[in-house]
């Protein structure tokens, strides 16, 4: 009997320290998990890992791309040269070999030391700015530049948007004029598509001058001889010195005009002096030799006489 007891002490501890294990066994994953969880962060930080190269950000991902400009360049180059007249030759061939040409041309009537012309070129807006250097460093010694660039994207983009707008108003009145049933829709629809077609035609022709004015840069060139002088334009001065010398200027215009208009009318008041001077000798002399001679009167009586030797001779009747 005390095996026997003794056995079944055994088997319950036995099963007691089984049942605690197991417990104790399911535990330590779920703990060490944890740990693992919890301590990699710290050993990825502490370990080394190779290098990546960063992942490039969303923003450097998006290609720029370069937004066309629509764009007005304009220059004014005065340059001195020895021979003007070469100096002109060589500037045209310097433009046409970079795809331009001459629009305007004016030359005065000097010679020699003392001539001057003036050239206006269109140029491509990419041979710009080597026409340009060509030109000042070529043909003889630069004496001033101005330059002028304006950007008129805004502008052609308006221009465009307008003129989609206004085509595609104008179709929907053509396709309404179809529909009209009275002679007064028809009017009516015929009038608005007339103001519409009008507009139309004032953007297209704002269009074409805006492309003419971007697809070539405008390069007016002076060309001045060694002796020619060039007038720099004063700068004004406000005030009160400033006004009187802009009335002085003024007055001796005035004063200019006013001879140049007496010189330009005193032959023709000296002719008709002339002419009227004729004429009045003329007259009188017509008038001198047909007079004719006044006759003899009879001598009037006095009307007192008259009045009273009427009564005196009734009374001796």
């Amino acid at each position: 009997m005390r095996k026997l007891a003794y056995g079944v002490c055994v088997t319950a501890i036995a099963l007691s320290l089984s049942s605690c294990a197991g417990q104790s066994m399911r535990s330590i994953p779920d703990s060490g998990g944890s740990a693992e969880n919890q301590a990699a962060p710290a050993m990825a930080e502490s370990s080394p890992r190779p290098r990546k190269e960063a992942a490039p950000k969303r923003d450097e991902q998006v290609k720029l791309v370069a937004q066309d400009r629509a764009i007005i360049y304009t220059a004014e180059l005065t340059v001195r040269a020895k021979d003007v007249v070469a100096a002109a030759d060589t500037a045209r061939r310097i433009v046409t070999t970079a795809g331009g040409y001459l629009s305007t041309e004016k030359s005065d009537t000097g010679y020699g030391d003392r001539a001057s012309t003036s050239l206006t070129f269109k140029v491509p807006p990419s041979a710009y700015p080597g026409v340009l250097q060509r030109l000042g460093g070529e043909l003889g010694r630069r004496e001033s530049l101005q330059q002028n660039t304006e950007d008129v994207t805004e502008q052609v983009a308006d221009v465009e948007s307008r003129l989609r707008s206004s085509q595609a108003a104008l179709d929907s009145l053509r396709s309404l004029m179809k529909k009209a049933k009275t002679i007064g829709e028809v009017l009516d629809v015929e009038r608005e598509v007339s103001a519409r077609e009008a507009d139309l035609e004032s953007l297209q022709a704002r269009q074409k001058t805006l492309a003419s004015q971007t697809s070539m840069a405008t390069l007016t060139l002076n060309l001045i001889g060694p002796e020619v002088t060039v007038e720099e334009p004063e700068e004004e001065s406000p005030g009160f010195l400033g006004g009187l010398r802009s009335g002085w200027r003024s007055l001796v215009s005035a004063v200019g005009i006013g001879l140049v208009v007496l010189g330009a009318l005193l032959p023709w008041l000296a002719v008709l002096g002339l002419v009227g001077l004729a004429v009045v000798l003329l007259r009188r002399l017509f008038r001198g030799g047909s007079a004719p001679a006044a006759p003899d009167r009879e001598p009037v009586e006095p009307a007192e006489t008259a009045g009273v030797s009427g009564p005196a001779e009734t009374e001796e009747t």
